[in-house]
């Protein structure tokens, strides 16, 4: 049996370099930034270690999925479909807190968030219903309805635990409506009543959330005091809406405008805006190189939320520019993919894990440079985190899928032309 390294590395082989790329850059800024983990842990190389343990078996899966036929995804929707429903139900019942968000739920030992999977379900779907709806003018006029009868049940479930997840996974949804020819009168429509409904629901939060104080821990990771009120008897709306006090504070910390001289801001308050600031104004273009952050110590989620502060902290903003270009330069190749296609669902399906992905990134490095408010989400195949990392590299493994297929059909496609112009 011809075993090659060829045969390791099937599909696109740009998908490769990028995904390349950010594991390295991954190793290394996880490990500048976890100083506190291994202070913590009396452990110099452990989380490290950890951090690649996991990119290797992330990397063992996505070879195995890479070489999964696109067609039977399709059979996987529907057992995702139940999971994740069980699963996000689960989590508001009895899911396990952590920084004072019930997002986490624990099978066999390992915990995840549903909310994980609920994301990549949602695009599968979605893909399925638009394949199946084209026509040659566009999709079939029930195509609107059965997307958002699929996605916003799913969007709900998440909104009530981690509101930023929602709002992203409903921006990819509408990208993949707009690539897969809906009616774009629809899709206004849509926008128009979703701005409505967020308008509506801004002013609730900031009229009725009780904001709750915030403080770092002796291992710098932003907590929220939740002991007042679990003494409390709570009744299941305020259950349910718990986050709103903490979404009142993060909305009106972005938008307070008022400068403060640096003598005067209270890094206590608000340690992670403050110390992401610092990171990104001291790198001075050329950054302090790897290893060399001052703040990391300092910097609750250093080395999740907030890496990408990190990054231009020791690489400059050079470094910074190049990690977002990974990212723009993965939704182009996925276009390529996806335009290469003969059939429309791996078509859809990669521009959806493609912009699940990039969109993700956008919002981490946003709320990194302050052009948006503070949202938890991780950045994709850099940020140190478990099964979200095993996940992403699903993703990929599913988008190099899709790559070898469309391969295979250039292939045939181009050998008929030859043989068509030999006649």
């Amino acid at each position: 049996m011809n075993i090659s390294i060829s045969n390791f590395f099937k599909g696109d082989k740009v998908i490769w370099m990028i995904f390349f790329f950010l594991c390295v850059i991954s190793l290394i800024e996880v490990f500048s930034s976890s100083s506190t983990l291994t202070f913590n842990k009396a452990n110099y190389w452990g989380p490290i270690l950890k951090h690649g343990a996991i990119l290797a078996a992330g990397i063992v899966i996505m070879v195995i999925v890479q070489n999964i036929d696109c067609k039977y995804f399709k059979v996987a929707t529907i057992f995702l479909l139940i999971f994740s429903v069980v699963s996000l139900l689960w989590v508001l019942l009895a899911g396990q807190t952590t920084n004072g968000a019930q997002r986490w739920m624990s099978v066999l030992g390992i915990q995840f968030q549903p909310s994980e999977i609920a994301k990549g379900t949602i695009v599968l779907a979605v893909a399925q219903i638009l394949s199946a709806m084209q026509t040659e003018e566009g999709t079939e006029e029930k195509t609107f309805k059965y997307v958002l009868t699929i996605a916003v049940p799913l969007m709900f479930l998440i909104m009530l635990e981690n509101l930023s997840t929602a709002i992203l996974i409903g921006m990819v949804v509408v990208g993949m409506m707009f690539y897969g020819r809906v009616a774009l009168k629809k899709i206004g429509r849509l926008i128009g009543f979703v701005t409505l409904v967020g308008v509506v629901f801004l002013v609730l939060v900031l009229a009725f959330g009780k904001e709750k104080e915030e403080e770092t821990d002796g291992k710098n990771v932003l907590t929220e005091q939740t002991e007042k009120s679990e003494k409390q008897e709570e009744n299941a709306i305020d259950k349910i809406f718990h986050r709103a006090g903490t979404w009142k504070k993060r909305i009106l910390q972005f938008v307070n405008n008022e400068e403060v001289p640096p003598e005067q801001f209270k890094l206590r308050d608000d340690s992670q805006v403050g110390y992401s600031n610092i990171a990104i104004a001291s790198s001075e273009f050329t950054g302090k190189g790897p290893g060399n952050s001052e703040t990391r110590d300092l910097l609750p989620q250093a080395f999740s939320d907030f890496i990408y502060a990190i990054i231009i902290e020791e690489l400059g903003i050079f470094g910074g520019v190049f990690v977002m270009f990974l990212y723009i330069f993965l939704l182009w190749r996925a276009g390529r993919i996806a335009d290469r296609c003969a059939n429309n669902f791996p078509a859809f399906l990669v521009m959806g894990i493609a912009l699940l992905l990039v969109c993700q990134a956008m919002f981490n490095m946003m709320v990194a440079v302050g052009l948006a408010p503070v949202t938890g989400q991780p950045l994709p195949l850099i940020s140190k985190g478990g099964t979200s990392t095993i996940i992403n590299c699903i993703y990929i493994g599913v988008i190099l899928s899709v790559s070898i297929s469309a391969k295979k059909k250039d292939s045939r496609r181009r050998q008929k032309e030859v043989a068509v112009t030999a006649k």
